[in-house]
């Protein structure tokens, strides 16, 4: 079953939130400015806008008038949180229930085994 594809701006969201919890972006960093992401991204600014409307209401990032967005002091383990939980209810279902279709070893998967 195929997939609708996720608007840009959910795409450049979970770009961001990856870069956060990865570190490109620790708590005090700046984001980009929203036309410099854009023009990276070769998106339209509106686009970056709301991207980065979802974090100012998740209250992950601070706005600094005249400095920019900054990252908040725990923003990494709340979005790792609410990452988790996301995946474990969204898409983890469907992943298991194709695992066990396909008569995959869990013990293996997890061990980086080749299992055919």
């Amino acid at each position: 079953m195929a997939q609708a594809p996720r608007p840009v701006y959910l795409r450049l969201r979970d770009q961001i939130a990856a870069a956060i919890m990865d570190g490109s972006y620790p708590e005090g960093a700046m984001l980009p400015s929203v036309r410099a992401f854009a023009a990276a991204e070769g998106t339209n600014p509106l686009t970056v806008a709301k991207a980065y409307q979802h974090f100012q209401e998740a209250g992950l990032v601070q706005v600094q008038r005249g400095v920019g967005m900054l990252v908040v002091p725990g923003a990494a383990e709340m979005l790792r949180r609410s990452e988790r939980a996301a995946f474990l209810r969204g898409e983890w279902p469907d992943i298991a229930a194709r695992i066990r279709r396909l008569g995959i070893d869990p013990v293996q998967l997890l061990s980086g085994g080749e299992t055919v």
